[in-house]
């Protein structure tokens, strides 16, 4: 499984994946889920996926070749579609024609195949955007009332970011957020794990301005996760029962 979060403020967006595709006791499996393209000055889009990783990576993979392809248009490419909106709706149909390739052949061995995907980014002129892309192709968009999207095992770390975020939250305060958000869904689901890719993108830079991956010995990381559980623990203890 996985957990992914992104967050549309005011000053830019905020991303967060972790790495964890199988879990068990002795079937751990590591890969990237989040992805960055960029034209630099002119546009930046970025990819979370969660699901079949026969689906995202054969998706990512023709949304690459698409990308580096010198003969690609705003047909094709993600770098050259005119919007951001044009930029979902050409990872969406990707995607959805992706999903019923595999389908099709894994349904002879009555086995299905599906996956969803988060894209940010913004182009020169444009508003920075954040959607979250359907199996199907279809999409929805982040907006002021609910400015964070989620993919995967998102319930856990839900509410810290009902209860903090607005689109007027700094990007420090959001990278805490999203960071508290994951530290929840590690403890409660041994499917998500570590180490997790942070990115931010801030709003009309055209690029992304911080990335970093926090491994599973990051000091900073298990001292935000301690602060964090003490905290519950002290409010907790303060609040008086019904």
């Amino acid at each position: 499984m996985t957990y992914c979060v992104g967050l549309l403020l005011k000053a830019g967006v905020v991303l967060l994946a972790d790495t964890r595709t199988n879990a068990g006791l002795d079937n751990i499996a590591t890969f990237r889920k989040l992805f960055t393209f960029e034209a630099p000055g002119e546009r930046v889009v970025a990819i979370m996926t969660a699901g079949s990783l026969s689906v995202t990576q054969t998706t990512l993979a023709r949304l690459t070749d698409a990308a580096e392809d010198p003969d690609a248009d705003e047909r094709t490419s993600i770098l050259k579609a005119p919007t951001m909106l044009k930029v979902a709706e050409l990872i969406g149909a990707t995607l959805a024609d992706v999903r019923a390739e595999v389908s099709e052949k894994l349904d002879r061995m009555k086995q299905s195949a599906s996956a969803t995907m988060i894209v940010a980014g913004q182009r020169r002129g444009g508003p920075m955007r954040l959607f979250l892309v359907y199996p199907e192709g279809n999409f929805i968009e982040a907006t002021a009332d609910t400015p964070y999207l989620q993919i995967g095992e998102h319930k856990y770390g839900k509410p810290i970011l009902d209860r903090v975020i607005t689109p007027d939250t700094s990007i420090a305060e959001a990278q805490k957020a999203v960071l508290l958000s994951m530290d929840s869904t590690l403890r409660s689901n041994l499917s998500v794990g570590m180490p997790l890719d942070l990115a931010v993108i801030e709003a009309g830079t055209h690029a992304v301005t911080s990335q970093r991956r926090i491994e599973a010995a990051d000091e900073g990381f298990a001292r935000m996760s301690r602060a964090w559980s003490d905290a519950l623990r002290d409010a907790f203890q303060k609040i008086e029962a019904v």
